[in-house]
């Protein structure tokens, strides 16, 4: 990933996206801002796309399907833990 201004914009409105998807997954209400699951989001496309060049999925013809699904499995799991973690410090 290049690091232009459109590169980063673009890293976060796809981060969004997987964080929103990874929110989505998640069951039960997530009592954390959405700035936060933006921010997790980024995290989880990132990771996720370093994981999929790990195993050799990372780049495939047409959609990358499994990389998309790593990156909100990993949003989903942060989501999970940051609004376990969030709830539990009772700041609201």
């Amino acid at each position: 990933m290049d690091m232009t201004v459109t590169g980063i914009i673009t890293a976060i409105v796809i981060g969004a996206i997987i964080g929103i998807l990874g929110r989505l997954v998640v069951p039960g209400k997530q009592n954390i801002p959405i700035w936060l699951t933006i921010v997790i989001g980024i995290v989880a496309a990132l990771l996720g796309s370093f994981l999929a060049n790990a195993l050799g999925v990372g780049d495939t013809r047409g959609i990358d399907w499994i990389e998309i699904v790593i990156q909100v499995a990993l949003a989903a799991a942060g989501v999970a833990l940051v609004a376990g973690m969030y709830g539990r410090r009772g700041v609201r």
